[in-house]
């Protein structure tokens, strides 16, 4: 960061860690809202049944897969976006 002084770019540092820990709290958190509401219902036990362990297995590996696709196909448009240079005005 062209500019900035060490105590800036420090600072500048430690904000977009802060950023980026709060995002993937924020993230992590509806996942588990998300698979909890979908997978769990029976409030009988403490523990999970082998039907809702399955199902928060699945609900998990099926947001990680799009979250991942999504990820993919976000690089890939901005590749494609850089490539194509500025829009003609």
């Amino acid at each position: 960061m062209e500019g900035l002084s060490a105590s800036e770019n420090r600072e500048l540092e430690q904000r977009m860690q802060k950023r980026q820990i709060k995002e993937f709290l924020g993230l992590f958190s509806n996942l588990v809202d998300h698979c909890f509401m979908s997978c769990v219902d029976d409030f009988t036990s403490k523990s999970l049944s082998t039907r809702e362990t399955g199902c928060v297995s699945r609900c998990v590996q099926k947001h990680m897969a799009l979250s991942q696709r999504l990820s993919e196909r976000f690089q890939e448009h901005n590749a494609q976006m850089s490539q194509q240079g500025p829009p003609p005005r």
